[in-house]
């Protein structure tokens, strides 16, 4: 057993997003064998009262509330000084006070994210440390700048420039750097192929005991016998505000001139005010946040991801697949995936395309009972989180073994 800081830029509990989802299963799974010290911020008020639940895992939770007008400061500082917006966002001097004294009292650290990494790159005390860098966020500030015009193109264009230096100066650092995939992976080689004999994969797991065949509670859906499509996420992220938008306003039309009526649920919390528009109630619901997503995920007919931009795993997909759901993606919500195209999921990048798929799997249910048994049997194969995490049990264990005196086993 080692006593290890864990350091994540958003409290891990609830598990209801992409970052939150993996980094509080790393951190429950690293809580089964070690003694866990974990650093966080709220910096969404709807997360507070979650500590409780971490400190049955952790020996101590240290939490600093992060609104965003004092992430918007900190960030604008940072543009000053030349640092990624996304780094210097989140420059806790209380954080970093607190970081500095533990790391006199563990054995290692784990950084979940570039912005926690920046409390481990210069400390008064040397720890080996670990980096989770998930996703390669300078490539996604790259794809944004690519998508966006005038002032923000600009921005989103330093902001990849200057996430990449960071990326770069982390990844040295480290003793050793996790990305969810190897097309993430060799993005970062491919900009900085220094890093390469430092990265590893950790690919994303799903808890598909909690994502089983049976949905529970009672169904939200109401009307009964209307073909039924969700999407899952958080609905202020660009990335699903894009897909929702172009899926509502490029593919269902298509959808219902193949079909007739069908009923589209956005599910998920904080929906920008472009998604709040969407709404077209009974046909188009937009919920908001839900306690818990399952009785509206496995009671759908089809599960969509139409991401454009897309990094990495998708957990809305595993998800779905776990619950059995049949699922259609562009090829950018599928690129993270294992998982056979036809057989275990279905995949379009056109709404033609898209919308001809959808269409498939509701006139023949049988074949879309056979895919969504495929994605589940994917899904028990390749994403268990105990399989998934084994490279990161592999680099502790070595860091450990490192620090071992001559002669003792």
């Amino acid at each position: 057993m080692a006593e290890i800081l864990f350091l994540a830029h958003r409290l891990p509990w609830p598990p209801d997003k992409g970052d939150k989802i993996r980094s509080f299963n790393l951190l429950r799974h690293l809580a089964r064998r070690h003694r866990i010290r974990l650093g966080t911020f709220v910096d969404d008020p709807t997360d507070r009262g979650g500590e409780g639940e971490l400190e049955r895992l952790c020996a101590e939770v240290f939490v600093r509330r992060l609104g965003r007008a004092r992430r918007v400061a900190r960030a604008a500082f940072g543009l000053v000084r030349g640092l990624p917006l996304s780094i210097a966002a989140w420059a806790d001097p209380a954080m970093r006070r607190w970081v500095h004294d533990r790391l006199a009292r563990v054995d290692l650290a784990f950084a979940f994210s570039s912005q926690t990494a920046a409390f481990l790159l210069d400390p008064p005390v040397r720890r080996p440390w670990l980096l989770d860098l998930v996703d390669c966020d300078s490539e996604k500030w790259r794809d944004y700048a690519r998508a966006s015009r005038g002032p923000a193109r600009l921005l989103f264009a330093r902001e990849a420039d200057r996430s990449l230096a960071f990326e770069r100066r982390a990844v040295a650092a480290s003793a050793r750097s996790f990305l969810v995939t190897r097309a993430e992976a060799d993005l970062l080689i491919r900009r900085a192929p220094e890093t390469a004999a430092r990265l590893a994969v950790l690919e994303n797991g799903v808890d598909a005991g909690r994502f089983d065949l049976e949905p529970p509670g009672p169904d939200p859906w109401g009307e009964p016998g209307v073909p039924r499509l969700v999407f899952t996420g958080v609905m202020d992220y660009p990335p699903n505000v894009d897909a929702v938008g172009w899926f509502v306003a490029d593919v269902l039309p298509e959808l219902r001139r193949t079909v007739g009526r069908v009923r589209l649920a956005i599910v998920g919390a904080r929906p920008a005010a472009r998604v709040r528009r969407l709404a077209a109630p009974p046909d188009i619901l937009v919920t908001g946040r839900v306690l818990d997503v399952r009785p509206w995920l496995g009671r759908a007919d089809v599960a969509v991801a139409p991401l454009r931009i897309a990094r990495g795993v998708q957990n809305k997909v595993l998800e779905a697949m776990a619950m059995a759901r049949p699922v259609v993606a562009t090829p950018e919500a599928a690129e993270g995936l294992h998982a056979e195209p036809g057989r275990e999921l279905l995949v379009a990048a056109d709404p033609a395309g898209f919308a001809a798929a959808i269409a498939g799997l509701l006139r023949d249910p049988d074949r879309a009972a056979a895919i969504g048994a495929a994605g589940r049997a994917y899904v028990l194969r390749a994403h268990d989180w105990s399989a998934t995490l084994a490279p990161l049990d592999a680099a502790i264990s070595a860091l450990l073994d490192a620090r071992k005196p001559p002669g003792r086993g």
